[in-house]
């Protein structure tokens, strides 16, 4: 068994020995191998929309959060700007990202989530179908090719993470929301 003198090492200090075990668990939950020797790591958030699997880099978004209970509709607004949320005394705008994409709103359920963008300048709350938690990469499984995607959102994709048959399209939130399709918010 692979590092197991590396855990006997440890029994004297239970401590380190249960930090081990934990980050090993943790690993092993995640598909992930041990860190190459680069150690180069990549941690994304994978979403679903619309029937399709997709991350956002960690460091693009500020939190995680269910639907809002109350979201207020803005008037003259396109129809993927959902409304205002008060986040914790802040106002944050509501994007429908399937609306967005032309792919037709999202059917508000139990497992709809909203990643809240971490931007300087622009604030919004990305409505996605499903938050199903962290992914981690080694840098060198990262390509920059783009699949084809059935929300044909290509052009605000980063590239691609493959892990064996999985690949996994990573959504660049910075390029979505600078985007002038995204400043085009008010309705025609």
């Amino acid at each position: 068994m692979e590092g197991a003198g590396e855990l006997r090492a440890l029994r004297d200090r239970p401590y380190e020995l249960l930090r081990e075990i934990d980050r090993r668990a943790l690993a092993a939950g995640q598909g992930q191998h041990e860190a190459s020797a680069t150690g180069a790591e990549w941690v994304g958030i994978a979403f679903r929309l619309g029937g399709e699997a997709f991350l956002m880099a960690r460091e693009e978004i500020r939190e995680v959060m269910g639907y809002p209970a109350a979201v207020t509709r803005v008037p003259g607004a396109r129809g993927w700007i959902r409304g205002l949320s008060n986040l914790r005394g802040q106002l944050l705008p509501v994007i429908d990202l399937k609306a967005f994409l032309g792919a037709g709103p999202t059917v508000v359920a139990r497992t709809t989530r909203l990643l809240v963008a971490n931007h300087r300048e622009i604030p919004a709350g990305i409505i996605v179908d499903e938050v199903m938690g962290f992914r981690r990469f080694d840098a060198g499984e990262f390509s920059a090719d783009l699949p084809p995607t059935l929300l044909r959102c290509e052009r605000y994709l980063a590239g691609t993470f493959k892990r064996g048959p999985e690949v996994w399209p990573v959504f660049g939130v910075r390029t979505l929301l600078e985007s002038p399709a995204f400043e085009q918010a008010a309705a025609s």
